[in-house]
């Protein structure tokens, strides 16, 4: 237990625990924001399809505008029959950097996001089926979908954060926002190879975020024994304003050891044997 403690309060593993909760409570603050505005005006005065994209673009264009912004798509997405005028709808922008549908090298304008919403066209989704929704609705909690390859908002590999919307305890959508993995891997890879080894950030799936291991490419599922019911054992996400170091790591089958980053539902985990991982 001592040699965990020390462990738990190494500085480089804070650094990254703290990175990785720097970059997505910043995300989830920003979209708890917007489901907060985006609920008072909604229970103010009744939507339709025309009032609500006004709205939700009012919130997320100033955003995406934004230079060497991190998210790359935002918007609202209406529970089924929720609008009076629209049974199935997306409120979606895409940012500057958002390359769907472009020729390559070609840019764009923040825009909105073109949608079917036919469900008689072959090019419908039911997008209640998808991760991103799916999960929020079940937990009723914010979700970090992926990394996956969105073919329907990016064309590219992506983490998606969504937050439920309630209204008089009914579900009226979903806020969220895309990130590019390239973006996220940018400000989490520098961290992660200051620890000096080999260290991955994953999902509460246990799919690789970023890594520092060559060998662990984002979208990849990190197959260690343990992990998965690690990460499930821990359930919601832990309170963002947990400091890391009263976080200690829970030791794996395979002398890997596993810490949860505060206010997401992502970890850190760090391969190798103990005597490596808890050598000064």
């Amino acid at each position: 237990m001592t040699e965990l403690t020390r462990f738990a309060r190494d500085a480089p593993t804070d650094a990254c625990i703290a990175a990785v909760s720097e970059v997505f409570t910043a995300i989830l603050g920003r979209v708890t924001t917007w489901r907060n505005e985006l609920l008072a005006a909604v229970e103010a005065h009744s939507p339709t399809r025309n009032t609500l994209d006004a709205l939700v673009e009012s919130l997320v264009v100033p955003a995406l505008s934004e230079p060497g912004a991190a998210i790359i798509g935002a918007g609202f997405v209406a529970t089924p029959g929720y609008l009076p005028d629209a049974y199935w709808h997306l409120a979606w922008w895409l940012g500057e950097q958002n390359t769907l549908g472009l020729e390559a090298g070609a840019t764009a304008p923040t825009r909105r996001l073109a949608t079917v919403t036919d469900p008689t066209s072959d090019q419908f989704r039911d997008y209640t089926n998808l991760e991103w929704w799916r999960v929020p609705e079940r937990t009723g909690s914010p979700h970090i979908t992926g990394p996956y390859v969105d073919y329907l908002c990016t064309d590219d590999y992506t983490l998606t954060v969504t937050i439920p919307v309630y209204s008089s305890g009914v579900l009226i959508g979903m806020v969220g926002v895309d990130s590019y993995v390239k973006n996220i891997e940018s400000l989490l890879l520098p961290p992660l190879y200051r620890m000096g080894r080999p260290a991955s950030v994953v999902n509460s799936s246990g799919r690789v975020v970023a890594s520092s291991d060559p060998h662990r490419p984002p979208g990849s599922i990190l197959r260690i024994a343990g992990l998965s019911e690690q990460l499930h054992s821990w359930g919601a996400p832990t309170n963002a304003r947990v400091p890391p170091a009263s976080l200690p790591p829970t030791s794996l089958p395979g002398g890997e050891f596993v810490i949860p980053c505060p206010g997401t539902s992502l970890a850190l985990v760090l391969e190798g044997s103990s005597e490596v991982l808890l050598a000064e």
